[in-house]
């Protein structure tokens, strides 16, 4: 029988003290994949724990939270008192890892900044994550998913010109600067092992939004292209059509690229005859919207998905969540994964986006309670039993119990 071997990033420590999405996300990636990620937050808990999006509460912990947060212990600390901060930098000095997404200016004044932590412990890889950037005319804006969705100039590439356009149906903001963080850290990592120097990453959303369009915006700033929308609705200013998501008889489907000539014939529409999709793909994609929809809204989506998928055209359903959790090849590819959790009992949930053939991620604990490991974490870094308890005692670090008879 073959030994497993090790997780990819096991014997890493990550101290993660973000709040939110996009510095919890990246920090669980970590711990997906082995890293041992303690959550520093809070004695009285970390903000996430407290909202709940979707209005989804759980039992002792919230989804949002839940759903961010495993693979990692919790220690609670007032990083305000003096103690806690001392609490702190002895986590620090045996850590590889410090991830924040504080706002601009917080980490200095809490004595927690990139130079405060390279003087304790010179090998640290610094992520700090921002709104708009570390510093700048922008440092002070809220660094909010749908403010910058709408800054990034995205929601002007798709929709009908002079309607207002609809943001992503996703914290794509948040998920993207999360997955750009994520590798920073990797990066980082692997820089270190080369020359054993840590060093400062800072990563902000509106960068990593602007950069994630690096096609759009080099077809504008190099082609001189405008991104222009059409009076019709079209999925992206830069395609041809047709692109975008069809009204059916009883739904929708999403379909691209089609050839007009070829696709009108399929659909019954004679007006595409002798059109292409490099000419008038581009110059009548309102008209080629408008025959298309007409013809589309006479039949079902089942008879138009195996019609025009037997043809070789780019076409597709429009999934809900139910159709999509309920999909084969989701079920194929073990994207959901389900886990027994202390307080919230079996919870079902995306797994991992990426596939390890000697060392696969995994779960190894779900989302923590409120300083559910404060004990055991700081003894590991030498702090004392009764130093511990008297910190707890003084509120400087918080600790929550798990229930009687419930184990993690």
């Amino acid at each position: 029988m073959t030994t497993p071997a090790p997780a990819v990033l096991a014997g890493y420590r990550v101290l993660d003290c973000s709040i939110a999405m996009a510095g919890p996300f990246a920090a669980q990636r970590l711990g997906d994949l082995g890293a041992d990620v303690i959550k520093v937050e809070p004695t009285s808990g970390e903000w996430q724990r407290h909202t709940a999006a979707g209005g989804a509460p759980g039992n002792e912990i919230n989804v949002s939270f839940l759903s961010l947060n495993r693979n990692k212990r919790s220690v609670a600390l007032d990083l305000k008192a003096q103690e806690g901060r001392e609490a702190l930098l002895a986590l620090v000095a045996e850590a590889d890892v410090f991830l924040q997404n504080y706002r601009p200016g917080v980490a200095g004044r809490l004595g927690v900044d990139y130079e405060s932590l390279r003087a304790v412990n010179p090998g640290i890889v610094y992520v700090s994550i921002s709104g708009y950037g570390e510093d700048g005319p922008y440092r002070d804006r809220p660094g909010q998913d749908l403010l910058l969705q709408a800054m990034s100039g995205a929601l002007l590439s798709a929709g009908r010109e002079g309607e207002p356009p609809t943001p992503a149906g996703q914290f794509l903001a948040d998920a993207i600067t999360a997955s750009t963080a994520f590798e920073g850290v990797l990066a980082a990592l692997l820089h270190r092992e080369r020359t054993g120097e840590g060093q400062l990453v800072t990563v902000n959303m509106l960068d990593a939004l602007t950069t994630l369009q690096m096609q759009e915006l080099s077809v504008y700033t190099v082609g001189g292209v405008p991104q222009a929308r059409s009076a019709e609705p079209h999925a992206h200013s830069y395609i041809r059509a047709p692109y975008g998501i069809f009204k059916t008889a009883d739904g929708f489907i999403a379909l691209a690229f089609a050839e007009p000539a070829v696709l009108g014939e399929l659909i019954g529409e004679p007006g595409f005859v002798g059109w292409s999709g490099e000419v008038e793909g581009w110059t009548k994609r309102d008209e080629m919207y408008r025959g298309v929809q007409e013809r589309l809204a006479l039949e079902t989506s089942e008879h138009w998905l195996e019609k025009l998928g037997a043809a070789g055209i780019w076409v597709g359903p429009v999934y809900g969540y139910e159709d999509l959790v309920n999909d084969p090849q989701i079920a194929h590819n073990g994207t959901f994964v389900e886990y027994e959790h202390p307080t919230e009992g079996t919870v079902r949930t995306p797994g991992f986006p990426y596939r390890f053939d000697r060392t696969p991620a995994r779960i190894t604990r779900g989302a923590p309670l409120v300083g559910e490991h404060s004990r055991e974490v700081l003894a590991e870094v030498g702090i004392a039993e009764d130093r511990i308890d008297a910190l707890i005692a003084q509120g400087t670090v918080a600790e929550t119990l798990l229930p009687a008879g419930v184990t993690a």
